[in-house]
């Protein structure tokens, strides 16, 4: 039984990681495309149906770390893909006006690489069951430039939207209600604002522990 489970396991991973792999990919050429041939203005218009997709298709992450399907932590996993799905439908789907800021641009881009990188490296894994040694590299090495240039667009789309968010009240829960509940997205969005102070470093010195745990095994083999 396990054996069947396990193959099942690995082709299921196989097809998801590059199914997304994929969707990244399209991303990627859009943005780059339209970057030059258009300009930063029309990147997200270019890019939005496949990034809203490879994005969204990401949560099933978060399920496949809490049913063990993967070894990758829910500590990790959870506040990465929740963080990303706050800004692709949390902030660029629902607020047009900041969609054409040049921080799009380097946000699709940096998140692109990234994604085409991991993906690229755990769909090889399931595949043939090892990753070659350029690529286990490049999957531990890309984010030292991607990841602060992906947090940085992310913390600085939060803050362009904000008066957005403020004035239109979108999302926002007034009280008196018949569930006695009130929600106000602004102050929301300031407290995730403000969880990337101690969230950022803490995700970076995590990366940096993987990596240096992965590529000192590396070496010994």
């Amino acid at each position: 039984m396990a054996e069947p489970f396990s193959l099942l396991k690995r082709v299921y991973l196989s097809v998801y990681n590059w199914a997304v792999f994929l969707g990244w990919v399209q991303v990627l050429f859009l943005a780059v495309k339209t970057l030059k041939e258009s300009g930063h203005e029309h990147v997200y218009d270019a890019v939005e149906k496949p990034l809203l997709l490879a994005q969204s298709a990401a949560f099933l992450e978060i399920v496949h770390s809490l049913i063990g399907l993967v070894r990758s932590p829910i500590s990790a996993t959870l506040p990465q893909i929740a963080s990303r799905l706050y800004l692709v439908w949390g902030i660029l789907y629902s607020f047009p006006e900041i969609r054409t800021r040049i921080l799009v641009s380097s946000l699709v881009i940096s998140w692109s690489i990234t994604e085409i990188i991991r993906y690229s490296f755990f769909g090889t894994k399931e595949v043939v069951g090892f990753a070659p040694s350029w690529l286990t590299w490049l999957r531990y090495s890309s984010f030292l430039v991607l990841y602060p240039t992906g947090i940085s667009s992310e913390v600085g789309l939060i803050f362009l939207c904000l008066p957005y968010i403020k004035n239109s009240e979108k999302y926002c829960v007034r009280m008196p209600n018949k569930w006695n509940f009130g929600f106000d997205y602004y102050y929301a969005s300031l407290i995730g604002l403000a969880i990337y102070v101690p969230g950022s470093p803490h995700m970076y010195n995590y990366m940096l522990g993987q990596r240096k745990k992965v590529l000192s095994k590396t070496k010994r083999e």
